[in-house]
């Protein structure tokens, strides 16, 4: 499988991003794993000298692992372009799309995917009309998250009108346009998808599961035990096929590429619902990706491999 182990790799990681130290992390698993198969990998920080350094140590290939803006949101992947640098992952257009939930959900309704009820708001709205139209269309009971943010950054659940307006003052803070989508129970879903062969294929489903009266915030996420990973998910055999199609049905609409990973809730009864797609999976070791591939019989090291060597071939 290694063809190129010659190969002078950039792993890029960090920036302004809120998710950088996230990200950090995730390099540190990154690196560690493309050293076993390949003599030339570098940790770069994503900083305004990146360009010097990336020529100062003759890098040919980027593989970026900065969660969040700018390294996830298309715009280190357009600087890489513009440098002529193959690298891992999502293109430009991909990037910039999924990492906006208010674009990416356009596109889902467009490819006929299911999703959540929506309004989008702008931070200049007049605050209590804002909060009367979202409980007119959506009841109180709502999802208020900033449009573009990962890690579950700046979500909540209000459920009074008070706690709506405190809901849309934090996620205004984070971003400048926030969505508010209408709350579907059901079990919390995460499908990685990964491009092998020519195939765009679906992972084993996990299922995120927290302590009562808690969901997978940020700290849930990335604190050890705070979180379980069940894998496979225990769906119904119709469901469990349903959400691997969806995800892999939102990778294409989206024009991701390599590998992605898509968030769905599934209620008890209906239909599952898309809630976005992470083009750049964390990779640390609470991370679900990894688990998922794990879990399909991939060895970490032989899927940082596989995403190298398919990035590499990609290049022309």
């Amino acid at each position: 499988m290694i063809k190129h182990a010659d190969l002078a790799i950039a792993v890029i990681f960090g920036g302004k991003s809120i998710e950088a130290e996230v990200s950090r992390v995730s390099s540190q698993g990154v690196t560690k794993a493309l050293k076993e198969n390949y003599h030339n990998v570098v940790s770069l920080e994503l900083s305004p000298n990146l360009a010097v350094e990336l020529k100062q140590h003759n890098v040919e290939l980027v593989f970026p692992i900065a969660h969040g803006r700018p390294g996830e949101d298309g715009t280190l992947q357009g600087f890489l372009e513009t440098l002529n640098l193959p690298y891992v992952g999502s293109g430009v257009l991909a990037s910039a799309c999924a990492m906006d939930k208010a674009v990416a959900k356009q596109i889902f309704k467009a490819y006929g995917l299911p999703v959540a009820k929506e309004l989008l708001a702008h931070h200049n709205e007049p605050m209590q009309n804002l909060v009367q139209k979202i409980i007119a269309e959506l009841g109180e009971h709502c999802v208020v998250k900033p449009s573009c943010e990962g890690s579950g950054l700046g979500i909540s659940f209000p459920q009074t009108p008070k706690e709506m307006e405190q809901a849309l003052i934090g996620a205004f803070a984070l971003n400048e346009r926030v969505l508010i989508e209408e709350r579907i129970y059901g079990k919390e879903i995460t499908v990685a998808v990964l491009e092998k062969d020519n195939e765009v294929m679906a992972l084993p489903v996990i299922e995120i599961t927290t302590p009562p009266d808690t969901w997978y915030d940020y700290a849930h996420r990335y604190t050890a035990g705070w979180s379980e990973h069940i894998i496979p998910a225990p769906l119904p055999e119709y469901q469990y096929r349903r959400v691997q199609e969806l995800a892999v049905q939102a990778h294409k609409a989206l024009q991701c590429r390599d590998f992605s990973r898509a968030d769905l809730i599934v209620p008890e009864t209906g239909e599952p619902v898309i809630l976005e797609v992470n083009t750049l999976p964390g990779m640390t070791p609470t991370s679900l990706y990894p688990d998922a591939a794990k879990a399909a019989g991939i060895s970490f090291v032989e899927l940082m491999a596989y995403l190298v060597e398919n990035a590499w071939l990609r290049r022309n």
